[in-house]
């Protein structure tokens, strides 16, 4: 097995069997909340949940966001999470596809996707560094392999800095970003890898010319956390000390959202511990146009399709029940209710030179459903 299929293997380990979430920094989710209506005006069944993005229509507001890619286990998961992206006509974003590129006899782990999902709308994905070490042909590849609709380009310094065999070079991404968004021809997403975007880094990536923005941000899962238990099992306990060190590193999810959307017009999905449909509620009433979620379906994908599915349908209809309960009768109605931020994270944002209480303050609804 080869040095990125087992690093990929060792990940999904680590997952399964170690606390790999933030400790003290969480989402910011628990500091947000939607004011109840009591006299919604509207029936259960009248609530959409459908949704445009990037010029697809899907069902939900839910993106199945990149958990891993590679060795066989990697193909049985992947799997899993196209079966119910098909089914429930959702986006689906592939883990990093950087092993499969490099050694072909991965590539089938990633090519059963479209088998199983031939009408989802999938995201490839390769990290930022890959993309400027080996060029806009091996982004091409990563596209064709699977037929993607678009292209997620993974930014991961914290990750890439405390891995072992890591490659913490990062200069030239902004112009190799800006360079793939005007050739490669399909949208592309820029995503963090659990340590959130703030809106300066949002600001440059709109004039690079990305088609979205997946914030990724701090609260859930720990990409520093997973490499020092990686670099633990192998003996190095150093790496693992300064992995254990920025556990809690990061933009917030919900201050990310909200920056990213301060700042630019960009489409945003709106991910990194989000465990509910109700945290998918309040990342889209903070501006998101989606919700991403990845580590809580990890265990249900190695059960099978139907376990992701069921899931997810639990997470929708939780989000629907958040929309009701609002008045809102589609996601464009929700993104318009009354919220209220308190905490850490209305702190946050005020000590960023946002203001949380125009923030808070909507434009008037009808209470009317079309």
């Amino acid at each position: 097995m080869d040095v990125s299929s087992r690093r990929k293997l060792e990940h999904i380990w680590v997952c399964l069997e170690k606390d790999v979430e933030a400790a003290s920094l969480r989402s910011g989710f628990d500091d947000i909340y939607l004011v109840h209506r009591c006299i919604p005006e509207l029936d259960l069944e009248e609530v959409s949940m459908e949704v445009r993005f990037l010029g697809r229509r899907f069902k939900a507001p839910l993106t199945i966001s990149a958990l891993t890619g590679g060795p066989k286990l990697a193909a049985v998961i992947n799997r899993s999470l196209a079966e119910a992206a098909q089914h429930l006509g959702l986006l689906l974003e592939l883990g990093s596809q950087r092993p499969a590129l490099e050694d072909s006899g991965l590539k089938a782990s990633f090519k059963t996707v479209r088998e199983v999902a031939p009408d989802v709308f999938i995201a490839a994905n390769v990290g930022a560094v890959q993309l400027t070490s080996e060029g806009l042909d091996f982004v091409k590849q990563a596209i064709d392999m699977v037929e993607a609709n678009a292209v997620a380009v993974h930014l991961n310094p914290l990750q890439e800095a405390v891995q072992p065999e890591g490659e913490a070079k990062f200069k030239r991404v902004l112009e190799s970003i800006n360079e793939l968004s005007k050739n490669v021809g399909v949208p592309v997403i820029v995503k963090e890898t659990g340590s959130g975007i703030a809106r300066e880094e949002a600001m440059a990536l709109e004039k690079a010319g990305v088609s979205a923005i997946d914030v990724a941000g701090a609260g859930g899962t720990s990409w520093a956390v997973i490499e020092a238990y990686r670099a633990l099992s192998n003996g190095d306990e150093r790496k693992h000390s300064v992995g254990m060190r920025f556990r809690d590193w990061g933009v917030p999810t919900a201050v990310s959202i909200v920056e990213v959307r301060e700042a630019t017009s960009l489409p945003i999905i709106g991910s990194g511990g989000v465990r509910s449909g109700l945290d998918s509620a309040k990342a889209l009433s903070l501006g998101a146009d989606m919700a991403g979620m990845a580590l809580p379906l990890l265990r249900p994908a190695l059960a099978g399709g139907w376990a992701v599915i069921e899931f997810l349908e639990r997470i929708m209809e939780e989000l629907r029940l958040a929309m009701f309960l609002t008045g809102s009768c589609s996601v464009e109605d929700l993104k318009k209710a009354d919220v209220v931020i308190t905490g850490r994270t209305a702190e946050w944002l005020r000590a960023r030179g946002i203001e949380v209480s125009r923030l808070a303050t909507r434009r008037a609804r009808a209470f009317t459903c079309e």
